[in-house]
């Protein structure tokens, strides 16, 4: 599944292009992702894309009638600034044609991605932002906010920091990664945890991202940068898909196990 990285990393690829530019053609072949396409979405069509941001692991085109086209990336969804003239592929579900030459297309093999036209005049009031927790690499996520979100829960940590309500963005790779960096074992309650602990946590978290994103996120089988380009930063993971392998520190094997239903990895001697 594309993480924040990824999704950032799209979001830089395309603002250059899309950032002023004017849409002249929605094409939707296929409406029937996770949440159909907007109906409204066609209405749109001859507007200027005032803005390019991000909300976790949402895209968020500023258009200059007020409204926002959120995009969201699912499990398997690719967003490329491309040539119209380009063949569609199978899983190619949404083409945005700018003025510009460029088209942005959106290709979700799995269809659990969303194309979605917000009408808020805010639009992290929309069900799908207004509950969400802090951007990891922004002020707001310090260890005093992580520390109130883990004192009443004897969940495992490594859950703890996947919850959105807590923090976004940190996904499976990246809670694991980000735990070997701070040396906390992935199951530890959550409760248990001192504020020491929580500040390495804190800046474990920032520091495993922003590599990520610098790298270009981390190469899957599904995730392709803006230009079509796999990220690199997997060539740097110390625990995640390492089971049975060395530790990068030590060189004890690297455990794995499955804790809420996600594959966990972690190092025996480095994390306590």
């Amino acid at each position: 599944m594309p993480e924040l990285p990824e999704v950032e990393t799209t979001r830089r690829g395309i603002e250059p292009y899309v950032t002023g530019a004017r849409m002249t053609e929605l094409i939707v072949r296929r409406q029937d992702l996770r949440q159909p396409v907007s109906e409204n979405l066609l209405e749109i069509e001859g507007r200027e894309i005032r803005r390019v941001t991000r909300r976790s692991k949402y895209l968020l085109l500023g258009i200059d009638d007020g409204s926002t086209l959120l995009i969201h990336l699912g499990m398997s969804g690719s967003l490329r600034v491309i040539d119209p003239a380009e063949d569609w592929k199978k899983h190619d579900h949404v083409g945005i044609t700018l003025g510009n030459g460029k088209q942005l297309r959106f290709h979700d093999p799995r269809r659990f991605g969303l194309v979605l036209r917000l009408m808020e005049a805010d639009p992290m009031t929309h069900a799908l932002l207004k509950s969400l927790g802090p951007e990891p690499l922004e002020s707001a996520f310090t260890a005093e906010h992580l520390k109130a979100a883990c004192a009443k829960r004897s969940a495992a940590i490594k859950l703890v920091i996947m919850d959105a309500k807590t923090v976004v963005g940190v996904g499976n790779i990246y809670a694991s990664e980000a735990l070997f960096r701070a040396g906390i074992r992935p199951e530890t309650p959550a409760c248990k945890l001192t504020k020491p602990r929580l500040e390495k946590l804190v800046a474990s978290i920032r520091q495993v991202l922003s590599a990520s994103i610098e790298e270009g996120g981390t190469t899957l089988r599904d995730f392709l940068n803006s230009d079509g380009q796999p990220g690199y930063f997997k060539q740097r993971l110390f625990v995640y898909d390492r089971k049975g392998e060395p530790c990068r520190v030590c060189e004890t094997p690297v455990r794995h196990a499955v804790l809420g239903q996600r594959a966990t990895y972690w190092c025996p001697v480095c994390q306590k």
